[in-house]
Formats: structure tokens, C-alpha cells, sequence
């Protein structure tokens, strides 16, 4: 994706990871790796993959930025994040994308980790 799009796709790509600073550690962590997977394994495709590369991640902060403002609106309510995916979207996946996608739904799924907080405040005891 070089030439006259460097800076729209630059500015996207930065729109979108500011937009993941909304979402749970763990989702954040997991988007955040994958936009620049994705944005890195597109850089050199041809013009007409780059249009619809970037007309479907400007989709998604689009629908993330209109989310995270749901979100903000009602904040007694669980946030919630996502979209349906239509099968005719799907049908026009290559084997590749529904291998990262299935990868992708089974780590977005795992359970919830359960985090350790320890109290740092505390001195610690010298020996």
C-alpha cells in the first residue's frame, strides 16, 4: 500500500489503535497485534485490494468509535463491542483469512484470566 495512501493508511492505522484504547486489557492487546499484522502483511498489495483493505478498516473504527461512545453513554451497562458478521461476507473469505478468522473468534472467546494484584505499598522485610 505505498504510494499517495501512505498517510491515509498511517493516519488509520494510528485512528484505530488510539480506538482500542477503549476496550478490556485483554481484547486491546489482542486487536492491537492484529491491526498491525494485518496493516504490515497488506503494505505491498495492488490498488484495488488496498481500496477495500482500507474501506473495511475504516468500517471497523467506525463501528468501534460508535460503540465506545455507546459505551461511554450508559456507563451502568456492560460494554459491548463487535458486530455480526453476514454469511455473504463470509463466502467471499479465502481460506487463509477463515483460518485467521477461527483463530481469531477462539482467542477473542477464551474465558476471562484472573489477574494477580498485589499491594506494592507494602515495605518489603530485608534479611
Amino acid at each position: 500500500m505505498a504510494g499517495s495512501h501512505g498517510s491515509k493508511v498511517r493516519a488509520l492505522y494510528r485512528r484505530i489503535l488510539q480506538l482500542h484504547r477503549v476496550l478490556p486489557p485483554d481484547l486491546k492487546a489482542l486487536g492491537d497485534q492484529y491491526v498491525k499484522d494485518e496493516f504490515r502483511r497488506h503494505k505491498a498489495v495492488g490498488s484495488d485490494e488496498a481500496r477495500r483493505f482500507l474501506q473495511e478498516w475504516e468500517v471497523y473504527a467506525t463501528v468501534l468509535w460508535q460503540q465506545a461512545n455507546n459505551n461511554r453513554q450508559n456507563p451502568t451497562e456492560k460494554a459491548c463491542f463487535g458486530t455480526f458478521l453476514p454469511e455473504e461476507k463470509l463466502n467471499d473469505f479465502r481460506d487463509e483469512q477463515i483460518g485467521q478468522l477461527q483463530e481469531l473468534m477462539q482467542e477473542a472467546t477464551k474465558p476471562n484470566r484472573q489477574f494477580s494484584i498485589t499491594d506494592s505499598t507494602k515495605p518489603k522485610l530485608s534479611r
